[in-house]
């Protein structure tokens, strides 16, 4: 068997033509979903990039347990078991967040590797004194000149040396795999993992993709919106949702010359083929931007995944209404490589269900400091508290790193043993305190969650997520069904939650409870005093 998996990030689902999305023009996208089968109700897991990853690589959600960090010592990996098996794994990718603290140990778990540079903030060209009065006149400043952002400033340096089609990364990353085709198509047992950060922010891609997406906008460049509220103007909004689509209009582009590859050398009929991204985007949806703050709208967690396998060939052109998530990727690429499925995975093989075996009844996904989301498919319920930062918050790892760097000393100073718990193979790990001055994603420092309340959305009358539901009815049901029981103005836990139906280890579970337990005996305290 051979397996090509294709990653992009903040890929939205709406984006996509097979999807019923009709402002980007998906042709490619489209034609794979007529010779697929394409998955309706797909969800993300852990969020953001990272920990969605940390989700692939062991079939485990990440953030019950810990923020954004490696894969740890005890964890599964994917590629590595299939490495392990005799399956020649590669990894081609120019997202440069393998290469910070937090992500450092994913690429090697890959037999080879390959790395394209210049995307975002990678730390890529060196320029002493970069011409900051040309930057100043070219960029926005709502986005970029901001001398308190660095990063910001890295990007208009690497921009620099980004001037025709082949320099950008997306597109060098998609020579790179049909060099690895060209070399490897012939031989038997392999995985390839073709991961392109597009179309994440900054929206840069090169004006012929533009084109068909002109707006009236005749100011600075303006593709990179801050997580936060809405503050362009309509005409500037429209700017920024056009650099968006241009964005993925090169996706599109670019995977259609993948599958007219597929197409010249037959490789439909011997090679599996996987299209999937991390998480959406909210492009003011909502009056906001991004992902990390707001409560994870169908625009953030309902994501596509569409699958071709040699064996379903006859299913191509199908769709599966039952859930799934990011976790079920693991076991499903060992599913597909023979290979077994280790006891610590919570996720399940998806191509059960293209048989039209059940899935999960509901699924739990979120953030490691953020809201938690609950879906069945027809209701979401986001249950976000307006502060989850305090003492009873820990980070359980044995690798202590941020995204960017180490655990400071603040928080190694909090440090104790803890566990040994199902996932963790016998091994104890380190508790820390979850403190506010971590060096977490952008946001997620404990103060920014005030604005927001636990909320739900019935997502088939209401799929743009616009009307909350308070109704006796659907509490009752969200008790019964999904393992949530309502209290006055609060929601929390209930006891009877399906540990299987949930996807989650009891140690889990558990985690969780008591967490929610702690924060609104602390809400409670709080309106008591007032």
């Amino acid at each position: 068997m051979r397996a090509v998996f294709v990653l992009f990030d903040s890929l939205n689902r709406l984006a996509l033509g097979c999807y019923g999305g009709a402002a980007i023009a998906t042709p490619n996208f489209d034609r794979f979903a007529q010779r697929a089968v394409t998955f309706d109700n797909h969800y993300v897991g852990s969020l953001p990039c990272m920990p969605a990853r940390r989700d692939m690589h062991t079939g485990r959600l990440n953030f019950m347990h810990r923020s954004w960090g490696p894969l740890e010592p005890f964890d599964n990996s994917m590629p590595d078991i299939l490495k392990q098996a005799g399956v020649h794994t590669h990894l081609i990718s120019d997202h440069f967040h393998y290469y910070e603290d937090g992500g450092a140990t994913y690429h090697s778990r890959y037999k080879t590797w390959e790395f394209i540079r210049g995307q975002e903030y990678d730390p890529w060209i060196a320029m002493v004194q970069p011409p900051l009065e040309r930057f100043k006149e070219m960029y926005s400043d709502k986005h970029y000149n901001v001398p308190t952002e660095p990063k910001r400033r890295q990007h208009q340096v690497n921009r620099e040396k980004i001037r025709i089609e082949e320099d950008f990364p997306g597109p060098a990353c998609f020579a790179r795999a049909f060099a690895f085709l060209d070399d490897n198509r012939m031989a038997d047992n392999w995985f390839l993992q073709l991961e392109c950060f597009d179309p994440h922010e900054p929206f840069f891609a090169p004006e012929k993709y533009r084109q068909e997406y002109t707006t009236g906008y005749n100011g600075s460049i303006l593709d990179w919106p801050k997580y936060a509220p809405v503050k362009e103007s309509p005409d500037e909004i429209a700017e920024i949702r056009a650099n968006y689509a241009a964005l993925v209009a090169m996706c599109d582009a670019y995977f259609g010359k993948l599958l007219d590859y597929f197409d010249e050398h037959d490789l439909w009929s011997d090679t599996c083929l996987v299209l999937t991204t991390d998480h959406g985007f909210l492009l003011s949806e909502h009056d906001w931007w991004g992902k990390n703050l707001t409560p994870y709208y169908e625009e953030i967690s309902h994501i596509p995944l569409i699958v071709h396998h040699p064996d379903y060939a006859a299913k191509a052109g199908t769709r599966i209404a039952t859930l799934s998530q990011t976790t079920d990727l693991m076991p499903t690429f060992l599913e597909v490589f023979g290979h077994s499925v280790p006891k610590e995975v919570t996720g399940r093989s998806i191509l059960p269900l293209i048989d039209g075996e059940p899935g999960p009844e509901a699924l739990i996904f979120g953030m490691f400091g953020g809201p938690v989301g609950v879906t069945d498919g027809e209701y979401s319920f986001f249950r976000y508290p307006a502060n989850l930062f305090d003492e009873q918050l820990g980070e359980y790892t044995l690798m202590p790193t941020h995204m960017t760097g180490f655990f400071g000393p603040d928080e190694l100073a909090t440090g104790r043993m803890a566990g040994p718990f199902e996932f963790t193979k016998g091994q104890r790990l380190l508790r820390y305190d979850a403190l506010n001055s971590a060096r977490r994603p952008p946001g997620l420092d404990g103060t920014k969650f005030a604005a927001f309340e636990s909320t739900i959305y019935h997502n088939t009358s209401d799929p743009n997520q616009l009307r909350p539901i308070y109704d006796a009815e659907i509490e009752a049901r969200i008790n019964d069904d999904l393992g949530y029981a309502y209290e006055g103005s609060l929601w929390i836990p209930a006891m009877t939650i399906d540990l299987e139906q949930a996807g989650l280890s009891a140690s889990q579970v558990g985690m969780y409870r008591t967490m929610m337990r702690r924060m609104l005996d602390a809400q409670l305290q709080a309106v008591k005093k007032n």
